[in-house]
């Protein structure tokens, strides 16, 4: 072992920093795949943490008021599972000896929902810190919400532990920069600076100066920790916890630490040890017993059954108290925290629904969308807005929305009490950070107790993309707006405007994707946003839109994703007319509606079927798709995107008016007209298709 692991004088700490060591390698070499280099260096850290400072309960790893603790470097799994065994989560044994294999708790990076304390699913570099701001910000601000003088119900930390991987990620940088601005004091990051990654010495290409860069952003950083050093790590996590901005801890450590031929190197970042050097490190560290065996002695020492219950009944009991002053806050803490929606719920869904109806407005679907965030709002006091520096045109906000801001920046009494920077609201301008946003928001959704959203064009989804993939995998309840949908964007031409995007984004599994016609249309995807226990994204026009006018049926079936909204219509001349399907989303709604007349004319019936939802539609019953898509007959989509994505809807006989090129800089009338994307060019599709492709 190198010098600096010598100075762990304890030697009971330095058992428990090899226990968690040991546990890695034995996982690892069993799985004959993962990654024991960050394990064996982080030892120490996690030790310090988890032993003299993480309050966390294993028997109720969801209790509201626990510390949260991300993985971001999720790449070293096994440190965190091996902490989760030891210290009393129901995670057995045997579990580690299935580290990696099918349907374990134990997958190759830490999943929400699969490991018990779990707190997001880690592994992309970088997200796990951006959603550990996320946590922060809502712990902030649920303090500002709930706490009251003597009644702190909300009072607790989120530790992230990130590598040089998670640092050099953009996706750090924006969220880190948030963080600091907003003075989320209650975040601290350790550093895992062991210099090495994948390919080598980072020095090669990461030359940093992490510290300065971190304390540019407005962080509290302390330098050159030993990482090796159980009580130099407390000492600076007691600093932290003194700070009044996030901070950093800077830990120098050695990948592999205690592996006698490969501890410093690359090699042991991603590849089992092997046998030799498993056998060499069991001897280096004096450790005598067989894979997977931890002596009794160490064991209760990680034990922290005991101690996790008393810090959850001690919050229990100033839960009680609190509720007994603040009945109405405390029930209202509960069903957010919980997840439930508010007592009143399908009155909000029915007058939503009807007032958009009854008004009959043709307006822009983000103006729409802005219309139902409000009406939302006030029955939904847990939603957080928010957009990337374009709140004028995504209009994400709404009258009454207070934005978030820090002290200094605006007045008003702190009748909380609380220690934070932060001043509360329910708006937040993340500045231009899509990326960073959209994985603040995951962990804003995971942490509980707000619904967030938060808006930007559609083309910058792509900034974003990873974070919107996370958040399908992991099932955040979380909206993502997109306006500016389309070509319909206008003269800021192909740079800004979609084409791809909406195809791309219905590809991700588990991602509910709405692109509503009209204000109706609009409410209903809300509406279903807010009620799904997962992500949704809302794709809006900038462009005004027609009101569409329907029967009640009609309106409830919005809810399935597609529906039948103009049934077959034909000139009375004809006895048998050929029968067509029109299949729209969006500002194309309108189009395939102004169809229906010149093709009964020409002897085509055409039903025209608005789907919003394609994600919605293909989890219907195989009854009610047929009956909106009957099988036998022929279809025809019409949407302004890219046309491949259609033809699982309209097969290879079926036909598609769409766009494959990017747009061009002009009004939207004249774009439309020039891609011909317009009624005359989806008749004369459906008329060829109607007719075989004559």
């Amino acid at each position: 072992m190198s010098a600096v692991a010598q100075s762990l004088t304890d030697p009971a700490t330095r058992r428990m920093a090899d226990a968690l060591r040991m546990l890695a390698i034995d996982a690892v070499e069993a799985a004959k795949s993962g990654h024991p280099g960050m394990p064996l260096g982080m030892a120490e850290i996690a030790v310090a943490l988890w032993d003299r400072h993480l309050k966390h309960n294993p028997r109720n790893p969801a209790w509201p008021d626990r510390d949260r603790f991300i993985l971001s470097n999720g790449h070293g799994s096994m440190l965190l599972y091996g902490l989760l065994h030891l210290t009393g989560y129901d995670l057995p044994i045997d579990e580690l000896k299935r580290f990696r294999q099918l349907h374990s708790k134990t997958p190759g990076h830490p999943e929400v929902g699969v490991t018990p304390g779990v707190e997001t699913t880690t592994g992309p570099l970088g997200q796990g810190l951006a959603n550990g701001v996320g946590m922060a910000l809502a712990e902030a601000l649920l303090a500002r919400e709930f706490n009251r003088p003597g009644q702190r119900i909300v009072d607790h930390r989120t530790y992230v532990f990130a590598g040089d991987g998670c640092l050099m990620e953009g996706v750090s940088h924006e969220a880190a920069s948030l963080a600091g601005t907003l003075k989320l004091d209650k975040l601290t990051v350790l550093y895992d600076d062991n210099g090495i990654s994948i390919d080598g010495h980072v020095a090669q290409w990461f030359a940093d100066d992490t510290p300065a860069r971190f304390a540019a952003y407005g962080w509290h950083v302390v330098r050159d920790v030993d990482g090796h050093d159980v009580d130099a790590v407390d000492r600076a996590l007691h600093a932290a916890r003194a700070s009044d901005r996030p901070t950093l801890i800077c830990c120098r450590t050695v990948i592999g630490q205690g592996a006698p031929s490969k501890a410093g190197t690359h090699d042991v970042h991603g590849a089992p040890l092997g046998a030799d050097e498993v056998e060499r490190t069991r001897r280096a560290l004096g450790w005598t017993y067989p894979p997977f065996v931890i002596p009794d002695e160490v064991r209760a020492r990680f034990d922290a059954n005991e101690r996790g219950a008393a810090a959850e009944a001690d919050w229990r009991a100033r839960f009680d108290a609190y509720r007994k002053r603040y009945p109405g806050e405390a029930a209202e803490f509960e069903r957010r925290t919980q997840g439930g929606l508010p007592a009143h719920w399908h009155d909000t869904v029915h007058a939503l629904l009807r007032d958009a109806d009854v008004a009959g407005e043709s307006v822009a679907t983000r103006k729409a969308s802005q219309k139902a965030i409000a009406a939302l709002a006030r029955s939904l006091p847990e939603m957080l807005g928010g957009s990337a520096d374009l709140t004028g045109s995504n209009l994400t906000d709404w009258p009454g929305a207070v934005e978030v801001r820090v002290d200094g920046e605006n007045d008003g009494d702190n009748k909380n009490n609380d220690s934070h920077g932060l001043r509360g609201g329910n708006y937040l301008h993340y500045g231009v950070r899509e990326f960073g946003m959209s994985a603040a928001m995951n962990g804003i959704a995971l942490h509980r107790g707000y619904l967030p959203f938060g808006g930007t064009f559609l083309t910058f989804s792509d900034y974003s993309r990873n974070a919107l993939r996370m958040a399908a995998l992991m099932k955040t309840r979380a909206i993502f707006v997109f306006t500016h949908d389309s070509i319909g964007l206008g003269e800021d031409g192909p740079t800004h405007q979609a084409v791809e995007h909406a195809a791309s984004l219905r590809l991700i599994p588990g991602l509910d994707v709405w692109r509503p016609c009209d204000t109706v249309e609009t409410a209903r995807a809300w509406i279903s946003a807010v009620e799904r226990d997962g992500p949704s994204c809302l794709l809006l026009s900038r462009q005004n839109l027609p009101f569409v006018t329907r029967s009640a049926a009609q309106i409830a079936d919005i809810a399935r994703g597609a529906y039948v909204l103009r049934d077959w219509a034909a000139d009375s001349a004809h006895q048998q007319p050929v029968r067509i399907v029109l299949i729209a989303t969006g500002s194309e709604v309108a189009l395939a509606l102004d169809a229906v007349a010149p093709l009964a004319a020409a002897g085509i019936a055409a039903r025209v079927v608005s789907m919003p939802s394609t994600s919605v539609f293909d989890r219907q019953p195989r009854e009610w798709r047929d009956a909106v898509l009957p099988p036998d007959v022929r279809r025809v989509a019409i949407e302004a995107g890219v046309r491949a994505f259609w033809r699982q809807y309209v097969g290879l006989e079926g036909g598609v008016v769409g766009i494959d090129t990017f747009g061009e800089s002009a009004p939207a009338a004249a774009l439309f007209e020039y891609f011909k994307l317009n009624t005359q060019a989806l008749v004369d599709e459906a008329r060829r298709v109607a007719h075989g492709g004559r």
